[in-house]
Order: structure tokens, then C-alpha cells, then sequence
């Protein structure tokens, strides 16, 4: 089993990521995902070039959604995201919000603003 490392960096030295562990793969992914984040890993697209800007801003999207799963703030699963408390329904890629489905990785999401401050 793959032992888990803290990514040092990952976000310039912003105390939120400070100390998060988790595993980081590669692995090709649906045409337009780049990456994917779970409460331990982050998954990055092989169409994403190691080292570029594109991955860098990748890996510290990812790693701020990990981020808040570990820290309880968001939770994922097939069915719901969980946002702050708040459960949202989730369907054949879709988020129900606000009354609304949107496609998932939608910038309207809160969990999205999140991640994409200072991005």
C-alpha cells in the first residue's frame, strides 16, 4: 500500500493546505475533467502536463477539495455533495443547487468558489 505525503507548496505556503496528506495519481480521466479529488487522493488527467502551470493549478484546485472533505467541511458521494452541512442531490453528473441541476465543476458551486480562490 502506498504510504501517504504531504504535498509542501501546493498552495504557496496558505496555512488551509498546510499538513494534508494524500496520494497523488495520474490516470486518464473523461474528455474535459482535468482532475478529480477524494478524501485522501487526487486524481489528475494524463492529458495534464507534469510540472506545467495547467497542473500546477490543478493539483492545488484538487487539493483544496480535499482539503475540506478532511476537514469536514465538504463531503461527495454518488448520491449527494455535502456543502457546509447542507446536502445536495447528485445525479448522472449533474448537482442539484438552488433549485437547479448543474453540471458538476460548475463555478456557481460554493465548494467550486472555494477552490478556485487564489487559483
Amino acid at each position: 500500500m502506498p504510504r501517504y505525503k504531504p504535498l509542501p507548496g501546493i498552495a504557496g505556503g496558505d496555512k488551509l493546505r498546510k499538513g494534508i496528506e494524500f496520494k497523488l495519481e495520474r490516470k486518464q480521466l473523461e474528455p474535459g475533467v482535468l482532475g478529480e479529488a477524494y478524501p485522501s487522493k487526487v486524481v489528475i488527467s494524463k492529458d495534464v502536463t507534469v510540472g506545467s502551470a495547467e497542473y500546477k493549478k490543478v493539483v492545488k484546485h484538487e487539493a483544496k477539495h480535499v482539503h475540506d472533505m478532511q476537514t469536514g467541511r465538504a463531503g461527495f458521494d454518488e448520491n449527494h455533495v455535502k456543502w457546509e452541512g447542507k446536502l445536495y442531490p447528485r445525479k448522472d453528473g449533474m448537482i442539484k443547487y438552488k433549485g437547479k441541476w448543474k453540471e458538476e465543476g460548475d463555478s456557481s458551486f460554493p465548494w467550486e468558489k472555494s477552490a478556485n480562490e487564489k487559483n
